[in-house]
């Protein structure tokens, strides 16, 4: 066989294009089905390193006049917005999960996926998070999932059976009717990379369709089914159209090396994705559970199947969203400046410090603010300030 290498991993690219959906689109709250040992969802437990922005009216509410005297007051004047206001910072880049939940139907994947989403206190954590572990099939409706806001499904669909897919989407969007379903899995048309075209037939060693509907050589010996892209864009089309939902299809993966015979472009990638967001308005609700029921009554789909092996609680700090008055603020993170002997210090290290941190409550924003006017810093309030400024003044 060729030799087809990925960089970064296949899986890491098929995880980094979940997540720029997830940060997309602000998701909060996320089902993982067919989760195995929890590698998605352990990702999702990592705390953000801080909150999201505040809202504007919580920004004035911290800001402080000064006086002649440097005197602080509580309350603020049009002129005197807070200089975070006009902070165009990199908030965007973190995810901020509030519940996460894992569902598989491997007791032993099961347990590491526990393990791997028990609470840490190695990093601050400014936001509580909830994590549930389910043991059980798919095929089964959870009530506990209903209006789940995304549900994911990472290289899942190609394991099922044939029963089983036949309730994939009535459940995840029938049932379940999630705002987002996300979806990833194999490319058939990928696998011809592996080979050079006139090599026999021998040369490749995958394994042989199980189900024996096809001659195709898959990647994986539990895989049921690989799709062309044709397949897949068709399937989904389908089910977008039958569930009420817009779907987007692309794909992640292609190999570092070049090929020889100038084929990267037609085989295209090694993993598809399609994105399906639900439609709203226009009784879409009502009709999505009318055709459910229908499903159901033919196919059957039977509740209570699932199991709660692990409710995991990940506590906010008791400082979040308690900053201290913008003096104190300021004199803490003059002192953590002092005490650093760094000319100039990068504002990711003071914020490391966990003093600075809880002075500010974990927003980011208030130690800026705090920056900027406890320490009499003067930049151009006509325009946005970017990291990379504050960095330079500092």
């Amino acid at each position: 066989e060729l030799t087809v290498t990925f960089q970064p991993p296949l899986f890491l690219q098929r995880r980094g294009w979940v997540f720029d959906v997830l940060r997309r689109e602000g998701v909060s709250e996320v089902l993982d089905v067919g989760c195995g040992e929890g590698s998605l969802i352990s990702c999702l437990c990592n705390p953000a390193p801080w909150l999201p922005p505040p809202p504007q009216s919580i920004l004035e509410s911290f800001a402080t006049v000064h006086s002649e005297a440097s005197v602080a007051t509580s309350t603020v004047t049009a002129d005197a917005a807070p200089f975070a206001a006009r902070l165009d910072h990199p908030t965007e880049d973190f995810l901020h999960p509030l519940k996460v939940i894992g569902l598989d139907i491997s007791t032993t994947d099961l347990e590491y996926a526990t393990q791997a989403t028990e609470p840490s206190d190695w990093r601050l954590r400014w936001e509580p998070l909830e994590v549930e572990i389910w043991e059980g099939g798919l095929e089964a409706v959870n009530p506990a999932f209903v209006g789940m806001e995304c549900i994911v499904a990472t290289e899942v669909i190609e394991h099922l059976p044939e029963d089983v897919l036949a309730h994939f989407a009535p459940v995840l969007l029938g049932a379940y009717q999630p705002h987002l379903l996300l979806i990833t899995t194999p490319s058939f048309t990928f696998n011809a990379r592996f080979t050079a075209p006139d090599a026999p037939r021998t040369a490749r060693s995958g394994y042989p369709d199980p189900t024996q509907r096809t001659d195709r050589i898959f990647r994986h010996h539990d895989h049921k089914f690989e799709w062309t892209p044709e397949e897949f864009a068709e399937w989904c089309a389908t089910v977008a159209e039958t569930w009420g939902y817009d779907v987007e299809v692309g794909g992640v993966g292609r190999a570092a090396e070049k090929d020889e015979w100038g084929r990267d472009e037609a085989l295209g990638y090694a993993s598809q994705v399609a994105a399906f967001t639900r439609r709203d308005g226009e009784g879409w609700d009502e009709k999505r559970s009318m055709r459910f029921q229908q499903v159901r009554e033919v196919q059957g789909c039977d509740e209570g199947q699932h199991k709660l092996l692990a409710t995991h609680q990940h506590l906010a700090h008791e400082k979040a969203c308690q900053p201290l008055p913008l003096h104190e603020r300021g004199e803490i993170i003059k002192r953590t400046m002092i005490d650093s002997r760094s000319n100039p210090i990068q504002l990711g290290d003071l914020w490391w410090e966990e003093s600075v941190a809880t002075a500010c409550g974990g927003w980011m924003e208030l130690m800026v603010d705090a920056i900027a006017q406890h320490a009499g810093l003067r930049l151009d309030a006509s325009k946005e300030t970017s990291m990379s400024d504050w960095t330079a003044e500092l």
